[in-house]
């Protein structure tokens, strides 16, 4: 499983807050309660591996330094929990199983999108020395697989990497007075995370793997409980991993399903994840 989020400093005084393009427009908190919260769920679920993805989107000019993300992970009793890397990159052969993760407990992987410093914060892993991702915050609904970041890769580099496969259809919005934002596709979220069919989530995948000869690790999707049946997004994860999904363990009633997706939007508007880990 994996989560991701946005992470902004709105002053320099101020602790990592969780913000959606600003803090002026969407603030949900700070990053030191919700690690805090999902350090609760790591406790009580003691076989489950999660990675972090943080974006760090400050501001070009104002990214936030490595170091600042200690304290928080610290105060949140999470680094118990940290999984240290054994090099500056990793090839897929390289990465440890989940049972050696689950033995060790150390059952999180952290990355940061940019200006991680791991001769600082080792544990902050430097997205792009891992792994790569399809295009972002896509607005094709053909969901093409090919690497976009980071810019220029060499194909036998991705090719031994781990990828993040993007899967959230984004529709453009032009507002008066500022620039236009991409809001997620709602009205098509039946089908873009169905099992099957154009431009669902379970095409995106078959289409991948044909492209790299192997299916994604990290699947990026809009509202993980809508589909073309609740749970449809796990259904195509576990199918990816070649094992057996229960669709009755996720998600609740369609009715509930709705509510929680609306609840959801203050912080998982374009963050709701499902990991595909691969047991290699």
């Amino acid at each position: 499983m994996i989560v991701q989020f946005e992470t902004h400093k709105p002053n320099a005084s101020s602790g990592i807050r969780l913000c959606h393009t600003s803090c002026n427009l969407l603030d949900v908190g700070t990053l030191e309660s919700y690690l805090a919260t999902v350090r609760g769920w790591l406790a009580e679920h003691p076989y489950e591996v999660i990675a972090i993805m943080m974006g760090n989107n400050n501001g070009d000019d104002t990214k936030i330094p490595a170091t600042d993300y200690v304290a928080p992970f610290q105060d949140s009793g999470m680094m118990e929990y940290l999984w240290t890397p054994p090099s500056a990159t990793m090839n897929l052969t390289d990465w440890p199983t989940l049972a050696e993760m689950i033995i060790k407990n150390k059952r999180v992987v952290v990355m940061l999108d940019y200006n991680a410093d791991q001769s600082q914060v080792p544990w902050l892993l430097n997205e792009w020395n891992y792994q790569w991702q399809t295009p972002f915050s896509p607005t094709n609904p053909a969901f093409p697989c090919t690497e976009q970041r980071p810019p220029n890769q060499a194909e036998d580099v991705s090719r031994n990497r781990m990828y993040l496969m993007n899967h959230n259809l984004n529709i453009e919005v032009s507002l008066p007075g500022v620039s236009s934002i991409l809001i997620p596709a709602y009205s098509l979220l039946d089908q873009v995370n169905a099992v099957s069919g154009n431009g669902s989530v379970g095409l995106n995948v078959q289409n991948c793997e044909k492209m790299w000869d192997r299916p994604p690790n990290w699947i990026l999707v809009d509202y993980y409980n809508f589909g073309n049946f609740n749970g449809s997004v796990f259904q195509v994860a576990a199918t990816a991993n070649n094992v057996t999904y229960n669709d009755q363990s996720c998600c609740g009633t369609e009715d509930t399903s709705a509510a929680h997706a609306l609840r959801s939007q203050g912080f998982f508007v374009a963050s709701v994840l499902v990991g595909v880990f691969l047991l290699w």
